[in-house]
């Protein structure tokens, strides 16, 4: 084998067992043996073996000793050729060794081995350094590689003393785009344009699904029927979850050394605005809700119309909308008769969540001091519904109730006490204030169905049931009520959320504040006053000429006596 000097002098270059050599390809004409090693025409000055090495023939190439097999046996060298300098070749070699360097553990040495052949045999190249380190530090199998999907399962085995709900919404953002987009990336491996062309692509389907639906085409929307767009909020949700998960992988066991998802840019995710429901907006409203009813209708093809589908499903002018005062209490009004009437009427004035509704208990219920106590609450995983305590301590509260909303809950016991003997020993004694005729809890799907129909039989148009708690708010900023109260009332964490939150005002309220603001301003007209004579000076008798108290035309007062 040709040798190669490790200076211009023509030394050997022999670094812990590593050599570098130059070949070419050539064949003796005379004996049609290759002379790869040999040929003369390696050096500069043929047949000199001290002569310089050629730079037009040839190519350069290295040779390190591997650590031995588990069982002693000798490995044949890594040999790597086809470099066109020697400094490349010498690169090569400095990190094959680097790599061989990381551990002095023959366990661990054997295991980068056989990860520098397998990548050099699938890449062509060398592991990246860095990575390897970070394996052998972390005690990782160099030669098994985890997947996006792999980690995403252990990281939600992990998560075992979360909310169920929280739980969910992991299970739901990974089942549904963490998987299908970056599934089968290795997590290594995984780079913020992954991420990014993920939010990407889900946006591209938020646009299929909008286009589908507004075909017209009973195929072509049953194709998107079961798929609903993913919103500027869902998709900082997604990141936040595949954010913890990567936070884990790097904190705890330290697979990574950056978190890509922190950095994916996304749109903000803005609030929507709430809209109060104005008779103009009224007006346009069912004026859409006819056209969309009649749609309807003819997509079903003379089939059964579910009145509350299409009266849902009409475009509103925001996804928040609020009652007037005037609509609130034509729904009150209304919904008097219905057993759940104490329910309703105890969102729309306090602004208690779905879930604290129907999670309120007797023994909470204080009608001495007019107050209750928001200490349990029933929400939905899926289907199931989840009793719990609320989620955070400003949302486990307190709460002043008004007189007459006392009354109607005084009401609502004597009557749950008539069904109880009506049930006889059918009744569940639950200890809930709103049940069904037998005792149970409510679950909280069939309270905002039955919202829902409330209000359109009462003609109203379309709020969430979430928007009495946002009216309730609103009446109670417009009314004037300490954003302090306010917030411990709503159980929120900050008063500068309830503020940001609930920001609606109503047409009344704010032309009361235009008026008010005019009215301060107004007035009887004052005349501007006019210019100030100047005062005269006290002149002593027999003086001549200007007087003492005058000076360059200046007329200056003089002091009285």
């Amino acid at each position: 084998m040709a040798k190669n000097p490790n200076t211009m002098a023509g030394k050997e270059l022999n670094v812990a067992k590593g050599t570098t050599f130059k070949i070419c390809t050539c064949i003796d004409p005379e004996t049609g043996k290759n002379i790869s090693k040999t040929c003369p025409k390696l050096r500069r000055v043929h047949g000199d073996s001290g002569g310089r090495w050629s730079t037009t023939h040839g190519t350069w190439g290295y040779q390190l000793e591997l650590p031995a097999n588990a069982d002693g046996k000798r490995r044949n060298p890594l040999r790597r050729s086809g470099f066109a300098t020697l400094e490349e070749a010498e690169a090569e070699l400095d990190h094959a060794r680097g790599l061989l360097a990381l551990d002095p553990d023959p366990a661990v040495r054997r295991q980068v081995t056989k990860l520098m052949l397998s990548v050099l045999k699938d890449t062509k190249t060398l592991p990246d350094t860095e990575e390897v380190r970070r394996k052998v530090r972390t005690r990782q199998d160099l030669n098994r590689h985890i997947t996006v999907t792999e980690w995403l399962e252990e990281f939600l085995k992990r998560k075992r003393s979360i909310e169920a709900t929280t739980k969910r919404s992991y299970e739901s953002h990974v089942r549904l785009y963490l998987k299908p987009y970056l599934g089968e990336i290795r997590l290594d491996r995984l780079r913020v344009s992954d991420i990014a062309g993920m939010f990407d692509a889900i946006e591209e389907f938020n646009d299929i699904i909008a286009t589908e639906r507004g075909s017209g085409d009973p195929a072509r929307v049953a194709t998107v029927r079961y798929r609903r767009p993913v919103g500027p909020t869902t998709l900082h949700r997604i990141r936040a979850t595949l954010r913890h998960a990567l936070n884990i992988a790097i904190c705890q066991d330290r697979l990574l050394d950056f978190n890509p998802a922190a950095v994916v840019e996304l749109a903000p995710a803005v609030r929507p605005k709430p809209a109060i429901w104005t008779e103009e907006k009224v007006t346009q409203w069912r004026k859409d809700h006819a056209g969309h009813l009649d749609r309807f209708k003819r997509a079903r093809d003379g089939k059964r119309v579910d009145p509350i589908a299409a009266y849902i499903g009409t475009v509103r002018p925001s996804p928040v909308m609020v009652w007037t005062p005037e609509q609130t209490s034509a729904f009150l009004a209304y919904a008097r008769r219905d057993r759940l009437f104490a329910l309703y009427r105890l969102i729309a004035v306090r602004g208690l969540r779905r879930g604290e509704g129907v999670g309120v208990r007797w023994p909470d219920v204080i009608f001495e001091k007019g107050r209750i106590g928001v200490h349990w609450q029933i929400t939905q995983l899926g289907w199931d519904p989840i009793q719990g305590t609320p989620k955070t301590d400003a949302s486990d509260r307190e709460i002043a109730v008004d007189a007459e909303t006392m009354a109607i809950l005084k009401e609502h016991k004597k009557r749950q006490a008539r069904e109880r003997l009506a049930a006889g020993q059918d009744w569940v004694d639950s200890g809930f204030v709103f049940t069904d005729e037998i005792g149970r809890p409510l679950h909280p799907q069939q309270v905002t169905d039955r919202f829902y129909w409330l209000c359109y039989q009462a003609g109203l148009p379309p709020i969430r049931l979430h928007d009495l708690r946002h009216g309730a708010a609103t009446a109670m900023l417009a009314a004037g009520v300490d954003i302090k109260i306010v917030q411990e009332t709503l159980g929120h964490k900050s008063s500068a959320f309830t503020r940001d939150t609930y920001t609606s005002v109503y047409p009344e309220a704010a032309a009361a504040a235009a008026e008010a603001t005019a009215a301060l301003l107004a007035g009887p007209a004052v005349p501007p006053p006019g210019p100030v004579p100047p005062r005269r000076s006290t002149v002593r008798p027999g003086a001549s000429g200007k007087g003492e108290g005058e000076a360059g035309g200046l007329v200056i007062p003089m002091p009285t006596r």
